[in-house]
């Protein structure tokens, strides 16, 4: 019986891996033919969402689910009549601005108040996002004015450094507007994230957000022993003394491992410059120690200025000023969708399992 079930898990084992595989090529043979399909049209797009509605639309609905029956329909009455003067108003605003653009008197007119732009970047190891990011900015410098102010929702646990240092520097523009620049941080903001975090005029940071990491790691397995074991040899040429250091396969010296670290240390000195720039109240040397801090902690150590959630902060500015998520999405293919959908259900399974079995060891906090 034992045996049976054993064969029999074998063969769904089998059975699965051939479905996958099947799948792994149709999609990628779909992405291939839509990529070569995409045109001019294929650009993205940029969408508003704002949150002032948002706010207003759950505050009405819970009002209403605290009255009784006579109060909420004499509410619900009164909130159409509103509306409708306010449809009124905004369709005359439209007739108004069209009757001057036909004039020739195309000027934008000042806004009557604040405006808050929102953009979320959500790092990964590459920092994919920033393709994203400068789309967004760009779209907001367009109209934004030195009375506005840009939001970004930043959470990241770094990663390439040029990837992060363009980052960076797409923030960089909105300073150069003087527009104010506030980053909020929930839940980690290190090494390359806290190099993107750094370029604004205000770090906001949850109690428990991660903060810091100012260092750089690098590593690389090494099969030369293996190789030589194995009687393979690799030849590996070269113009330039220190065009290549360490190798994946070949045999690495003292002089290489030298001239590597001599070439992470720059890198860390530039990475503190940078920070040392924007930050400049910072004691660089306390903090460029490779570690992290929570929100409290970091902000004693002036990474951070003020403690709190981006929730908090968002729903105090709505009080006073029109709050805007600005997100830019590009336009993909069918092959290109199928295969961000499979790829999320594939790490969405890895991270189940993975979470599962870490929960069977060890305690969460």
């Amino acid at each position: 019986m034992v045996e049976l079930f054993a064969e029999y898990g074998l063969f769904l084992l089998k059975v699965l891996t051939i479905v996958i595989a099947i799948i792994v090529v149709a999609v990628s043979m779909v992405a291939v033919a839509s990529k070569g399909r995409k045109g001019p049209s294929a650009a993205g797009a940029v969408t508003i969402t704002r949150l002032n509605e948002q706010f207003d639309d759950m505050r009405d609905t819970l009002s209403m689910a605290l009255l009784d029956d006579s109060a909420a329909k004499f509410a619900e009455k009164e909130r159409k009549a509103e509306e409708k003067a306010k449809r009124k108003k905004e369709k005359k605003q439209a007739k108004a601005a069209a009757k001057k653009r036909g004039k020739g008197e195309t000027r934008i007119a000042e806004p009557s108040r604040k405006r808050v732009f929102v953009v979320d970047f959500d790092g990964d190891i590459r920092a994919s996002a920033v393709e994203n990011l400068r789309h967004e900015l760009s779209a907001i410098l367009t109209t934004a004015t030195t009375q506005d102010e840009v939001v970004v929702r930043l959470e990241s646990g770094g990663g390439m450094v040029s990837s992060y240092g363009l980052g960076a520097s797409q923030l960089a523009r909105v300073l150069d507007k003087n527009i104010p620049l506030t980053v909020t941080v929930d839940t980690v903001a290190a090494s390359g994230g806290y190099m993107m975090a750094c370029v604004s005029n205000k770090i906001l940071a949850a109690p428990f957000a991660m903060v810091g990491s100012i260092g750089v790691v690098a590593q690389m397995p090494n099969f030369h022993r293996l190789l030589k074991k194995n009687d393979i040899d690799i030849e590996l040429l070269t113009a330039g003394k220190y065009k290549r250091t360490l190798t994946v396969l070949g045999e690495n010296t003292d002089e290489a491992r030298e001239k590597f670290i001599e070439d992470i240390e720059r890198i860390h000195g530039s990475f503190k410059d940078h920070v040392q720039t924007y930050r400049r109240k910072l004691d660089i040397e306390k903090v460029a120690t490779g570690e992290v801090w929570l929100g409290q902690e970091a902000k004693e150590l002036d990474l951070v200025d003020v403690v709190t959630t981006s929730d908090e902060y968002l729903m105090k500015a709505a009080d006073a000023a029109d709050v805007m998520i600005v997100r830019y999405k590009e336009k993909k293919g069918l092959g290109e969708r199928l295969s961000i959908s499979f790829q999320a259900a594939v790490d969405n399974i890895t991270v189940r399992w993975f979470d599962r079995l870490s929960r069977s060891r060890f305690y969460d906090v």
